[in-house]
């Protein structure tokens, strides 16, 4: 039996509750498997002590999302100094050395591919000088950065760029909030990216409480029901780019593998790789109903 100690942080989001979600249905599925998982927070002091308790336990792997990755550093590297096996999900740890393998999502990786998606939807169309709107999560947030880069550096390859930018806080409430403000500000738009899924609940609200059908929306995540609305094909929702929500539960997987001493089966190498980043595809009409059975609720 493999023993797993499983962290995460508070399930205050829609895809933060899939995380936690997504692990026990992994966990249970497999026979030889005994995964804990301990209740989410965002106290980081509170995270420390759930890692140190899963040492103490002797457990044979940590599967771990921290709330603040340079702070969960020491503690992830007193896990590997023990002999556990350390995988660290999506928010990197300061130092490579606390962990065994890092599994992660592509912030600039999505940016990328809603900024490839719109550009070839807007060359399609023959729009040359095209009003691109694009509405962030928090702007502070390093991966609300890379999104918005890899979102531009996109844009530019096809000699578009963003006109319109506002920040959001990855809620709806918000979400409806800039983005009633941007669309009086922007009276013509051909295309607008959201970051976030569930702060794309109030961004469609705005949207349609505006009454604008002008132009193609993007979101950002994966929710189930900006999948619904694209599979309706009835609003200006056409694409989401995926942030796996599978990525702890993989984690858990991976960290099977290791202690066991596996490689990934289709690989040639013995071993799991040191880091996976895993791809943001776009979900469309055409193949939400590959996505929409592992998509999460916002």
């Amino acid at each position: 039996m493999v023993k797993i100690g499983f962290s995460a942080p508070a399930a205050d989001h829609g895809w933060m509750a899939a995380i936690t979600d997504n692990v026990k249905k992994v966990s249970s599925s497999m026979k030889d498997l005994q995964v804990s998982i301990v209740e989410g927070t965002n106290d980081v002091n509170q995270q420390i002590s759930q890692v140190e308790t899963f040492i103490n336990q002797k457990v044979d792997a940590i599967v771990l999302l921290p709330f603040d990755g340079a702070q969960m550093t020491d503690v992830a590297q007193k896990a590997t100094d023990a002999g556990i096996v350390v995988v660290n999900v999506d928010r990197v740890f300061s130092s490579p050395l606390s962990y065994r393998t890092y599994i992660g999502g592509d912030n600039y990786g999505m940016g990328v591919s809603a900024g490839r998606y719109i550009g070839q939807a807007l060359k399609d169309k023959g729009v040359s000088n095209p009003k691109i709107a694009e509405v962030q999560g928090i702007a502070s947030l390093p991966l609300t950065q890379d999104r918005s880069k890899g979102f531009s550096d996109a844009l530019a390859t096809f000699g578009f760029k963003v006109s319109n930018q506002v920040s959001a806080e990855f809620t709806a409430d918000s979400g409806e909030e800039v983005t009633t403000n941007l669309l009086q500000a922007a009276p013509q738009l051909d295309a607008l990216w959201n970051h976030d899924d569930d702060q794309g609940v109030g961004v469609l609200a705005a949207i349609q409480n505006a009454g604008r059908k002008e132009f193609i929306m993007v979101g950002g995540a994966g929710s189930a029901n900006v999948m619904r609305d694209i599979k309706a094909d009835n609003s200006v929702l056409k694409a989401t780019v995926i942030y796996p929500s599978t990525q702890a539960a993989s984690g858990v997987l991976l960290a099977r593998l290791l202690v066991l001493g596996k490689g990934m089966a289709d690989l040639k190498e013995q071993e799991v790789p040191k880091s996976l980043t895993l791809y943001s595809a776009v979900v469309t009409k055409a193949n939400v109903d590959t996505y929409l059975k592992s998509a999460f609720e916002s």
